[in-house]
């Protein structure tokens, strides 16, 4: 059968791929009992993926469907499930006094663990604490908001290990230290974010009632960290992210296979992680299966679903209008809000791909720096502005809820957080750095 060119794959064959982001965005917010069901999500997944693979293999496209497969989409699962389990076997525990410094270094610390053991594992390991020290305040709503968006989101731009889209870039090539030139970028957003957050804290806590306010200064339990040995094992990943790759094992370059030497290291180190942390634990620490599971099955429809859409977008990369690293970051934040930011930015690299001379020096990940730069910002930042935006905000969001915080509704968070502080943030951001 003849190979269609790149050019003639239809728009219409990214339907599939818009559909099951669609079911992302509103599946907990319009039928969530339903949605929450993994098996339900594996579903949609394969109703949707499996026509898509059909038709691009086909039309002889199997090649890049296998390509989008193995060294992306198995990478990415690894990568999440070592983080995962490394995490769910660290525990903080403790309850001291919820003054605006002590609220405000523990976001701070957020932030930079969030680089470190990826944006997920820095929130589940830190709320509950977070939540705990603040139960004898009546004003805790703003430190979750705050909490979202530094640690759950902003947080997360040093390494690739910080947040799934800088993963799924870092495999197109990025060098995994290239993502400390965004260490500006991550200071000043992060920074601005923790001192508006110690403005308003400080404000809450002299409303708070006197007895609150006592009962917490009494009330103290010192801060402790089991299951420590596990950091160990994080450092391991890190390790294995930054140097088993192509541009430490040149051997990769002649055999793509090789490079899942570094898959086998982080699984080697989660493995360490299940035999040595006791089960009482991760009991402890409400550690399942299921959150792992969950982005499992939906990653797997978007991986294959995406495959029409990233080639459509690399072959009409010149007829969007999207030309300039200004215009690269507000696209890819916009979208990241309301989509998942890990296809997003997949998409904006393809899309930048196609716009890039490959005999161009100085490329990073054969774009442009420029653009690599506003793709990642755009991704990271803006996953905050939605609770969609990024997978850990509804979990802290849930986990927020369980503990009768009173959480704003969907477009609550939107009207009354993220566009009044977030956004003036991101926009000081472009107008400074891209």
């Amino acid at each position: 059968m003849e190979h269609p060119s790149l050019q003639s794959i239809p728009l219409w064959a990214s339907i599939p791929f818009l559909v099951i982001l669609l079911f992302i965005a509103i599946g907990p917010l319009f039928f969530h009992h339903w949605w929450e069901n993994n098996r339900n999500k594996l579903i949609v997944s394969l109703v949707l993926g499996l026509p898509t693979a059909i038709y691009l293999i086909s039309n002889g496209m199997s090649t890049e469907l296998s390509h989008q497969m193995f060294f992306d989409y198995i990478p990415f699962i690894i990568l999440l499930g070592s983080l995962f389990v490394i995490t769910g076997g660290i525990q903080l525990k403790g309850d001291i006094e919820a003054k605006p410094i002590i609220n405000t270094v523990f976001l701070g610390i957020g932030a930079v663990l969030a680089s470190f053991m990826g944006t997920t594992g820095a929130a589940m390991l830190l709320i509950r604490p977070v939540i705990k020290t603040n139960s004898e305040r009546k004003f805790k709503v703003h430190t979750i908001l705050f909490f979202i968006a530094i640690v759950a989101n902003a947080g997360g731009m040093l390494t690739p290990l910080g947040d799934p889209p800088l993963f799924l870039l870092y495999l197109r090539g990025a060098p995994f230290e290239w993502f400390f030139s965004l260490t500006k970028e991550w200071a000043v957003v992060n920074g601005i974010l923790l001192l508006i957050y110690f403005v308003f804290d400080s404000y809450y806590h002299k409303k708070e009632p006197a007895a609150n306010i006592a009962r917490d200064k009494s009330q103290i339990v010192p801060l402790s960290v089991s299951g420590l040995y596990n950091f160990i094992f994080l450092v391991g990943v890190v390790l294995s992210v930054a140097f088993l790759n192509e541009h430490y094992i040149h051997a990769i370059h002649e055999n793509h296979y090789l490079a899942f030497i570094r898959e086998a290291s982080m699984l080697f180190f989660a493995a360490l992680s299940l035999y040595f942390t006791p089960k009482l634990l991760r009991s402890d620490n409400k550690f399942t299966w299921t959150p792992i599971i969950e982005v499992a099955f939906l990653f797997l429809g978007i991986f294959v679903t995406m495959v029409p859409a990233l080639l459509w977008l690399q072959e009409n990369a010149h007829t969007l209008g999207i030309d300039s690293a200004r215009m690269f970051y507000y696209a890819t934040g916009g979208l990241s809000s309301f989509l998942d930011n890990a296809p997003t930015a997949l998409a904006f690299h393809k899309l930048a791909l196609g716009m890039t001379d490959p005999a161009a020096t100085g490329l990073v990940a054969s774009i442009p720096p420029e653009f690599l730069s506003a793709i990642s910002l755009g991704a990271v930042f803006f996953g905050a502005m939605t609770y969609i935006g990024n997978g850990p905000n509804f979990m802290v969001k849930a986990i927020a809820e369980e503990n009768k915080i009173p959480m704003p509704s969907f477009f609550g968070y939107i009207f009354k957080f993220s566009l009044i502080i977030l956004l003036p943030v991101y926009i000081l951001t472009q107008v400074l750095f891209i």
